[in-house]
């Protein structure tokens, strides 16, 4: 079994030697065995436990944590569920940063070559703000009504086959509701910025539902400056 002096136990847990030292004298890593001469030598168990050590102190737990969570009959149950509470901020954690790094480069794309005013790059801000949103609301739409789309398929061909046109004016019923439900859900759930003003606004249902639009803007008239022309759609449910 290999053995190791404090200054190689201290060099494998990244830490210095008076720490180890320090951990000794408040009882939680006593080394295995002592040379004749005074030396303190640690096992792998020792290794080991250092690690926990280490780790608990990284977690900010005081020494004397420390010492009871290590005394307990099985330490290594309440360890685990430390370790899944740390794996669990650091995912989270992972995921801000990514998110993050997402929208560095997004915007960095955007800029590329181009020359915006800050009125610009405050627009692209709020885009990329409530991308995620606004793509989890096109989605929700999108699957909502593929069971509308099936139905519709299965009353015409039911029409054709069995000549029995009823099922045909459910599907327009159903379609009609649905439509309207989506619609008013999908128009409360965004706004869109005017290119001219730069000002975010919400336009009227009517007009939103005729306009004319493309995936990711629609033809209206800014109610701030009057402008009209293609807008910019952009996240706005999570405002009152």
């Amino acid at each position: 079994m290999s053995k190791y002096t404090t200054g190689e136990l201290a060099k494998l847990c990244g830490v210095t030697v008076r720490t180890v030292q320090y951990y000794d004298t408040r009882g939680i890593l006593i080394p295995s065995e002592l040379t004749e001469g005074g030396r303190r030598l640690y096992t792998e168990d020792d290794l080991k436990r250092m690690k926990v050590i280490c780790f608990l102190r990284e977690l900010d737990l005081p020494i004397d944590a420390i010492s009871q969570i290590l005394n307990e009959e099985h330490p290594e149950k309440v360890i685990a569920l430390l370790v899944e509470q740390q794996e669990s901020v650091l995912m989270e954690e992972i995921a801000e940063k990514q998110d993050k790094l997402t929208k560095l480069h997004e915007l960095k794309n955007s800029l590329n070559g181009k020359f915006f005013s800050l009125e610009s790059i405050s627009d692209i801000a709020i885009i990329m703000k409530g991308k995620k949103e606004l793509k989890k609301m096109r989605c929700t739409t999108i699957l909502t009504g593929m069971p509308v789309t099936a139905l519709q398929w299965f009353s015409i061909i039911f029409w054709i086959v069995k000549g029995i046109w009823w099922p045909f004016i459910v599907w327009i019923i159903v379609a009609s509701v649905w439509g309207i439900v989506v619609s008013r859900y999908y128009f409360n759930s965004v706004k869109y910025i005017c290119p001219e003003c730069h000002e975010v606004f919400k336009p009227s249902f009517k007009e939103a539902f005729w306009a004319n639009h493309t995936p990711t803007a629609r033809k209206l008239t800014c109610t701030n400056c009057g402008h009209k022309g293609f807008c910019v759609e952009i996240w706005g449910g999570d405002e009152k």
